[in-house]
């Protein structure tokens, strides 16, 4: 069992003030989860390629199709101020 003394490490270095009764429940707590990753630790993984994600992707892949669909004339219709085929905006400082 994980001692009170290191519990209080753990809560002084998360900078939280916990009780004696929050220490010992989260002494509980922490020990229950460092049970379960030594069952996993323990899992033979030989042979076992790692995954990337836990489904198996299909990479869909298209050619670039350049498409001209406005003309920078209707691109730039709508705006409030303009210099020729650009926008215009205020300076930046």
């Amino acid at each position: 069992m994980i001692d009170k003394k290191t519990i209080e490490h753990i809560a002084k270095l998360a900078r939280l003030h916990i009780t004696e009764v929050e220490a010992a429940e989260y002494s509980a707590q922490l020990e229950k989860v460092l049970h379960n990753f030594e069952q996993i630790t323990n899992i033979n993984t030989d042979g076992i390629e790692p995954l990337i994600t836990p489904t198996e992707i299909e990479i869909y892949w298209r050619e670039d199709e350049v498409q001209q669909d406005f003309t920078a004339e209707e691109m730039i219709a709508n705006a409030p101020s303009r210099a020729g085929n650009l926008f215009k905006v205020p300076p930046v400082v």
